[in-house]
């Protein structure tokens, strides 16, 4: 990714890495602004601009390090190095969050956020597991800031924890030669490749997502695969068993043997339908009224029926490929 300009607190210019990315980019036009929180200017620009606003860059300082408990593969959920995303999935999450301002947004300030992990790692009564990639993918941002090989060698020092991360990108030749010592879980996420062509926008395409998953499996990490959200388009069946079919091809048997599955089906929201109705006009509609159904304010999930099939139908297709105790959870 080269920014098309870029947002900063001035303070980030303190820290080593702001200096880094100052003089990286330089050739981009930096803009001050008092906090990446509140950056008017784009808050009020109109949905059509989303897709460009998505080349932009904000950079600035971690103020909120709040930890979430979390049980599913993590005990807590933790504010790390970045926040959105350069890329443009219709169903994003973070959109809910931060609406149109999902774009990509830097923390300079990662010594600080490391020592509080660390921390909480050391005096822990048992191994804990830190979600680190739930406001981003850690992997696109590795692209430009480099942090993920700083975090993982100084944190497996510690000999105590794991961190995990999701992605749904394939640049992962700078964590290969990592001494990680097991202390990381890196998960991928994997989508028929129809469905990432339809919807997850400037995405890494399946196959390389597979072989990107195979290498880490390879250079010890261990990994899970996130077939997520799941999509229940017009022929969604026949899309998911052919995705199936081409995991179980292609995976490499060290992964089938120790990966673990999560599922989410798909969440979508007013605030989404609404950007991506001005922003993105002939993509493929997510929203069927048959279909779904109300999920608290302004939020729809597949009908009870319909989400009962669908899992169903995950169950059994994984079950026969890869075997019933691979899925850890299906929400």
């Amino acid at each position: 990714m080269y920014p098309e300009q870029i947002y900063y607190e001035p303070a980030a210019l303190d820290y080593p890495l702001g200096k880094a990315l100052r003089e990286r980019y330089s050739n981009a036009p930096w803009i001050p602004i008092e906090s990446h929180n509140k950056i008017d200017e784009l808050r009020t620009r109109p949905n059509s601009d989303f897709a460009r606003m998505k080349r932009y860059l904000v950079v600035g300082v971690r103020k909120t390090h709040k930890y979430v408990p979390n049980h599913k593969v993590s005990d807590f959920l933790v504010p790390y190095t970045s926040s959105g995303c350069s890329a443009m999935c219709l169903y994003c999450y973070l959109v809910c969050n931060y609406n149109k301002c999902s774009y990509l947004r830097l923390f300079v300030n990662r010594e600080e956020m490391l020592r509080k992990l660390m921390k909480t790692a050391l005096n822990a009564d048992r191994d804990l597991t830190f979600e680190i990639g739930s406001n981003s993918d850690l992997i696109l941002e590795n692209t430009i800031t480099g942090n993920l090989p700083w975090t993982i060698e100084q944190f497996a020092k510690l000999e105590k924890g794991f961190l995990t991360f999701p992605t749904k990108f394939d640049s992962v030749d700078s964590l290969l030669t990592l001494d990680h010592r097991g202390r990381v879980i890196a998960r991928m996420s994997v989508n028929p490749q129809e469905i990432i062509s339809k919807v997850e926008f400037g995405t890494s395409p399946l196959f390389n997502r597979i072989a990107a998953v195979n290498r880490l499996g390879e250079a010890g990490y261990r990994v899970g695969l996130l077939i997520a959200p799941v999509i229940l388009l017009e022929n969604w069946e026949l899309l998911y068993r052919e995705l199936l079919d081409i995991l179980e091809e292609r995976l490499s048997p060290a992964v089938k043997k120790s990966m673990f599955i999560e599922i989410i089906f798909m969440t979508y929201s007013y605030v989404q339908n609404a950007i991506n109705t001005e922003a993105f006009p002939n993509a493929v509609q997510l929203f069927h009224k048959g279909q779904m159904t109300g999920r608290g304010r302004g939020k729809y999930c597949y009908t009870a029926p319909l989400r009962a099939s669908g899992e169903q139908f995950l169950r059994q297709e994984i079950g026969r490929r890869f075997g019933k105790n691979k899925i850890l959870y299906i929400v």
